[in-house]
């Protein structure tokens, strides 16, 4: 809907989507600090399933480049 659009969508990595989808590592959020928070507590798990950089999206507006998740 209009109102959760805002996902990191993997731009690098040996990633499954549909394995992500299911461990529900692609949410949809209302805002971008919602996003950026969830980014904050979970970004290892996206590592451990094989995404190593995201972008985050607002439905088809890249509104932050892609970031690297490992250090």
């Amino acid at each position: 809907g209009e109102d959760m659009s805002y996902q990191w969508r993997p731009t690098a990595g040996t990633h499954d989507v549909d394995a992500l989808r299911s461990q529900d590592l692609l949410p949809e959020f209302g805002s971008q600090p919602e996003a950026e928070e969830w980014l904050g507590m979970y970004w290892s798990d996206l590592l451990e399933a094989g995404v190593s950089e995201v972008a985050l999206w607002d439905d088809d507006r890249q509104v932050q480049p892609p970031m690297s998740l490992s250090s």
